[in-house]
């Protein structure tokens, strides 16, 4: 249907007031517990090179041949909208040189994929990543479950599970797809038609196919370490003993590759039984980044934040929309007292007071309910009378009472209420 140039377009939405809220305040958790592991913040630009995403996601997969924003700008260049994180933050790893060598980031921000509207899946969407910049260390990889299981709990989540496999070592990568190729070469008339098209490209990405008969086909497969060196066997029975140590719960799932081509070793994805067939939540892993003759490597996850924001409101006690505090409001009964009460308002403002005032010329009722409606603590009235005496009529709005207080009094009383020296 065509847009009628009011509404947004499809599968890109609008984030209005009260729902901002809640994506503010899981944004500022996720602040917080990653800050609390060491990680500070990266912003990346929207727009890259296409061939940063070609060269980091792979130009065989799902991403880059179906699902990308892509466009020639005016000097003819190839660009293309993020569709993931991971790739701009190497890209700037790499261009910050030693600097950024062991650096611990994380970014939020919006992502674009050109594929079919659905449910917790936009063309538009949001996400929250971390990346620990490092070689291969089976502890750090820990750390990063650790750390992603840790800001779902903080938001409330509840039910998820850890799903974990290995991608081996990066010189596995030729054996373990010949050997896939040979385990599936009598099953191609099984599988579907872009199964079989992957199986010639980029074969690990059958394993990734989300088609309900190839999913049985692949039941039938040895995993994927059957065709790995001992040194990868070890890194991820290294992973598993280290979150045993951490009390941290995970299914080994030999089908799981995870749908990019810059991954290496450790693979995990948390799903969630109230996402339906397409359970998985969110997931990370274990990575080797090239651009040109320079390579990154690390570890990292991506939370897709509409996902989370779905689950926790399939929850039986979805969590309200937190509301927006106003600790004063003021009130102005006589239009003469409003200029002094602007300058009331600004004051508290800057001096660190949430503090709301009326603009229109409105009935002291209409405006009191408005106070309410914000769940303002104290209410500044101001009208003919206390213009005439020098004051303002200060109501305490949980206890009720009300007092007249000249502005000095009134400002120390307010600051003092919200502890504001």
């Amino acid at each position: 249907m065509a847009s009628n140039g009011y509404q947004p377009l499809a599968g890109m939405s609008d984030i209005l007031p009260p729902e901002i809220r809640r994506w503010q305040q899981i944004e500022q958790v996720g602040r917080r517990i990653l800050e609390a592991y060491g990680f500070d913040e990266i912003r990346t630009p929207i727009l890259e090179s296409t061939g940063l995403f070609e060269r980091a996601i792979g130009d065989s997969t799902d991403v880059i041949e179906k699902e990308m924003y892509r466009f020639t700008d005016r000097g003819g260049r190839d660009i293309s909208l993020r569709p993931e994180g991971t790739a701009s933050v190497m890209r700037a790893v790499i261009a910050g040189g030693s600097d950024l060598a062991d650096a611990r980031l994380y970014y939020f921000g919006p992502m674009f994929r050109a594929e079919r509207p659905q449910a917790g899946r936009k063309r538009q969407f949001h996400q929250l990543g971390a990346e620990a910049i490092g070689e291969p260390n089976p502890a750090a990889d820990v750390e990063c479950i650790a750390l992603q299981r840790h800001i779902l709990s903080a938001w409330g989540l509840e039910g998820f599970r850890v799903e974990l496999n290995t991608r081996g070592e990066p010189d596995d990568g030729p054996a373990v797809a010949e050997g896939m190729r040979n385990a599936l070469r009598p099953l191609l008339g099984e599988l579907c038609d872009d199964c079989r098209t992957r199986y010639d490209k980029n074969v690990l990405r059958v394993l990734d196919c989300k088609n309900p008969g190839c999913k049985d086909v692949l039941a039938s497969l040895p995993p994927v370490t059957a065709f790995m060196g001992e040194a990868a066997r070890s890194y991820l029975d290294e992973v598993c003993d280290l979150l045993k140590l951490l009390d941290i719960e995970v299914t080994l799932n030999p089908r799981l590759v995870r749908g990019l081509d810059y991954y290496a070793h450790t693979v995990w994805e948390i799903v969630h039984d109230a996402l339906g067939a397409q359970d998985a939540l969110c997931g990370g892993g274990r990575y080797r980044f090239e651009l040109g003759r320079r390579s990154v490597e690390g570890v990292g996850f991506a939370m897709g934040l509409e996902r989370v924001l779905m689950v926790l409101a399939s929850s039986s006690t979805p969590a309200a929309a937190p509301p927006r505090r106003v600790q004063v409001y003021i009130a102005t009964q006589d239009p003469a007292a409003f200029r002094e009460n602007l300058i009331l308002a600004q004051a508290l403002r800057v001096r660190g007071v949430n503090c709301s005032i009326e603009m229109r010329p409105r009935t002291l009722k209409k405006q009191m309910r408005a106070a309410n409606l914000a769940g303002a603590e104290w209410v500044v009235i101001r009208g003919e009378q206390e213009l005439e005496e020098g004051t303002f009529l200060l109501k305490n709005m949980a206890e009720g009472g009300q007092e007249a207080l000249e502005m000095p009094a009134l400002m120390e009383r307010l600051l003092n209420a919200f502890s504001i020296r």
